[in-house]
């Protein structure tokens, strides 16, 4: 059996992921592919309990940086290890909103955390299972934040400020260049429907060369 392939949805608060999720998932739908969607952090009822302890706004105690980076790949590694592998052991892809680029782009870009430690924690977390596309949606960060404050109560990480989210932004847009095999960059700032297109436009020759490679 061919193991199934690895898509995530990546960008920053606003960027419209949650709802072009049900886009990428509709064209697999259409194409008669098997996958599951799920999210980071998050996927397993033990990794959504650790997501609860990220985003928690309760500031009683604040969280240190390092604390939030080991909790992410927590939960990334009861993710990976419960639901991630064993679909594309199957032959299932996976559709994710979010995974180890988010750490980059956040907890890197964001928060400072030297990207060496990161890249060591996803090596022993989950060696060379990474995405086989990866589908950044970009728009300027405050045109996203006003966007994310229409949704209701901010989490903690919502909270943040505009410089964070600038770092965070450069820091996917960096990735972005430094690996464009797998990366694909999307104008989010445009119509829901335009983004649709443009990803229905992505997954086109990834389904296509998916299916002859199978």
């Amino acid at each position: 059996m061919a193991r199934g392939r690895f898509i995530t949805l990546e960008g920053g608060e606003g960027a419209g992921k949650s709802t072009q999720l049900q886009t990428v998932a509709a064209c697999l739908r259409e194409a008669g592919v098997p996958f599951i969607t799920t999210r980071e952090p998050g996927g397993t009822a033990r990794a959504e309990a650790i997501r609860g302890l990220l985003l928690s706004a309760d500031e009683a105690e604040p969280m240190a940086a390092e604390t939030e980076l080991l909790l992410m790949f927590a939960a990334r590694a009861q993710h990976v290890r419960h639901r991630i592998e064993p679909a594309l052991e199957a032959g299932t892809w996976v559709l994710c909103d979010r995974f180890t680029d988010a750490t980059r782009a956040y907890q890197g870009g964001g928060r400072g955390m030297p990207l060496a430690r990161i890249d060591a924690l996803a090596a022993w977390v989950h060696g060379d299972c990474w995405p086989d596309l990866t589908v950044l949606l970009d728009l300027p960060v405050a045109e996203g934040l006003d966007r994310a404050a229409k949704r209701g109560a901010k989490d903690r990480i919502e909270q943040e400020t505009l410089d964070f989210f600038e770092r965070v932004r450069m820091a996917y847009l960096e990735q972005a260049g430094a690996s464009p095999d797998r990366f694909r960059v999307v104008d989010a700032s445009r119509s829901e429907a335009a983004v649709a297109a443009s990803l229905r436009e992505i997954l086109r020759p990834f389904l296509q060369a998916a299916r002859t490679h199978d």
